[in-house]
């Protein structure tokens, strides 16, 4: 969601207005009262704070609202000493001492004015600020709570969108329009009194252009209406274009995809171009519509001024306080219809982020945790039965006994339920029945945190931040020396080429860490698990990324890796899991076959149909 200002500019013309950018199809709440009540509940901790702002938004409207009715009174005894002396009336002078005072009396006032808005924007900033701070804090500490799940069923930049946008959103309009739609409240009533307490025939001359006015603004936002809403969705599809094309730029330049590209570039763009100058030709009509009508109404008032003055009705500088008021009448009725607009929006985007924070959360932990002072590494899956949706069973029955120190791989085809598996021996997720025991207790009966300190993971999906080598290889074990680093580094044969590398290990990996190759990344978080020393090692498709020499070698250090610790090898690759203490294979979510290498091919069943796959000549 777009971030949304409030246009601060003061607006010329009858009817203020603005340009109509911001205009168009705005996200509305679902629940629009029951969000705005949950700010609320925020925003009571500085009550003190959002009072103090109010009355300061009060004096501050009100005291500028005084201004030109006061410059009225000058504006009339320059003109009457003018017209005295003009006439020739005897000893006739401008009174300039009066007029001074009123001066030095105006800008007191505005100085005034203009101390209290900003002490009122300083405080209103601040709680705007605090509001965000606490925002973010629970958002970021919901996110730690939140089950594996709720982040499958959700783009990153979904989640990412609740952190920055819809909180800048709410921060904003904290920060703007809740002091200015008071202000403009104000400011609307008070210039309403003004103008009455001058002329109730004027104001009423005023008041009947405001609906031709709005009028027509609203038939020029129905008709750009519909180019707004083109506009935004075409800006959405060529941003979309230009992230793929840019993001599979090799692939693109590889299959000669150049002109396709270019081509449906210019046709996205083409369409964006005439909804675009539609939408912003239509808007930038508001601002001649509203100056027209705008001077239709000057001259209707001053004609009608006129003629009062001349029937001393009012005076002639109430004349020149009245025009003053209409053009500030007319500007805070279009704040308050864009800040209604605004708030659309914020109940949006607020209500986003209470979504988020009232997410379900990880099932909670064992009343009394269980706590190993040593961790032997056996591990029962005792008839487990999982599946993401309630509904659809994907691991039907899985029972299995692993003793400590023994190397298990786990095979099968794609979707066959291999990574399932780890994902529920880490408690990532729950059984849906069953139980899984780390040396004889449910791993339900321990915390989160102690049940993961006892493994040590390499995915084939690789993560590394932006950050040294070194800091990347800590990250296993925070409390881990330089030299502890370097050590794990050599056994995953990180070492040789990190010292090829400009600064060593304290080259900075960039944010997507695309400054080392694939490989050597792999080799980087193999090094991250080794300084872990963990108890129990799940190795996903380790060395998927690397050569076959590498893998050689990462596979000696493995091994000495995997002494007496209970190991977790899935591998595609079979021929890396020979020496495999126990071999389960899965197919379907059930293990079908388990033994070891020599016993499985023996067995002539799924196991060898799958290895000798691997060696068998593919037909052209």
């Amino acid at each position: 969601m777009s971030d949304r200002k409030i246009d601060n500019k003061r607006q010329g013309g009858f009817g203020g207005g603005g340009h109509m950018g911001g205009m168009g199809k705005v996200e509305k709440a679902k629940d629009f009262k029951g969000t705005m009540n949950k700010l609320m509940k925020y925003l009571k901790p500085y009550s003190i704070a959002i009072i103090i702002v109010v009355l300061f938004a009060i004096f501050s409207a009100a005291f500028s609202i005084v201004g030109p009715k006061i410059l009225g009174k000058a504006t009339t005894k320059l003109f009457e000493g003018l017209v005295n002396k003009v006439t020739g009336v005897e000893g006739a002078s401008i009174d300039f001492a009066y007029i001074g005072n009123i001066v030095i009396w105006l800008l007191g006032l505005y100085l005034t004015s203009a101390i209290f808005s900003f002490v009122q924007g300083y405080i209103m900033s601040g709680v705007a600020q605090k509001i965000s701070y606490k925002f973010r804090k629970e958002i970021s500490e919901k996110i730690n709570r939140m089950p594996l799940k709720y982040f499958d069923s959700k783009t990153h930049g979904e989640v990412l969108s609740r952190v920055t946008n819809d909180v800048d959103t709410v921060s904003q309009t904290l920060n703007q329009s809740m002091s200015q739609i008071i202000t403009s409240v104000i400011t609307i009533i008070g210039v309403l009194i003004m103008m009455i307490s001058i002329s109730w025939q004027m104001t009423l001359v005023a008041l009947l252009i405001l609906p031709v006015s709005m009028a027509l603004i609203m038939g020029v936002v129905k008709k750009s209406q519909k180019y707004f809403k083109s506009q935004q969705e075409f800006l959405g599809h060529v941003n979309g274009h230009v992230e793929e094309v840019y993001g599979g730029h090799n692939i693109m330049k590889a299959f000669n995809g150049e002109e396709e590209a270019v081509e449906k570039f210019q046709e996205i763009n083409s369409t964006l171009y005439n909804s675009a100058w539609k939408s912003q030709f239509l808007s930038g009509m508001m601002m001649p519509i509203m100056t027209f009508i705008g001077n239709i109404g000057y001259v209707a008032v001053s004609i009608l001024g006129g003629w009062l003055a001349i029937k001393k009705t009012i005076e002639v500088g109430d004349i020149l306080s009245f025009i003053q008021y209409v053009r500030t009448f007319t500007q805070p009725i279009a704040q308050v219809a864009q800040i209604a607009n605004v708030l659309q929006s914020t109940a949006a985007a607020a209500e986003r982020v209470f979504e988020f924070l009232e997410e379900e959360e990880e099932i909670k932990e064992a009343e009394n945790p269980v706590t190993l002072e040593e961790v032997k590494g056996e591990v029962v899956f005792k008839n487990v039965h999982f599946g993401y949706n309630p509904d659809k069973i994907i691991i039907n029955d899985f029972s299995a006994k692993i003793k400590p120190g023994q190397k298990v791989a786990i095979v099968g085809p794609t979707g066959a339920g291999k990574t399932t598996m780890i994902k529920l021996l880490m408690r990532f997720y729950d059984v849906n029945d069953g139980a899984i025991l780390v040396d004889g207790h449910d791993i339900r009966d321990f915390r989160r945190s102690d049940l993961r300190n006892m493994f040590g993971m390499v995915l084939q999906d690789t993560w590394l931040f932006n950050g040294s080598i070194m800091e990347n290889i800590r990250y296993g074990n925070l409390s881990a020396t330089d030299k502890e680093v370097i050590e794990a580094a050599k056994s995953a044969h990180v070492h040789h080429f990190v010292k090829a590398l400009p600064n060593g290990y304290n080259m900075e990996l960039n944010e997507e860490a695309s400054n080392v190759s694939q490989g050597q990344k792999q080799l980087l978080t193999i090094a991250r698990a080794i300084l872990s020393d963990p108890k129990i090692l799940i190795l996903d498709e380790a060395t998927s990324s690397v050569d076959t020499r590498t893998e050689v070698l990462i596979q000696k250090a493995m091994e000495n890796l995997m002494k007496d610790r209970t190991s977790f090898i899935i591998a595609h690759r079979l021929s890396t899991i020979r020496d495999a203490d126990l071999i389960l294979v899965m197919k379907d979510g059930d293990i079908v076959e388990q033994g070891k290498h020599e016993e499985l091919l023996k067995a002539q069943g799924f196991y060898s149909a799958l290895y000798n796959s691997q060696f068998e000549d593919v037909a052209i």
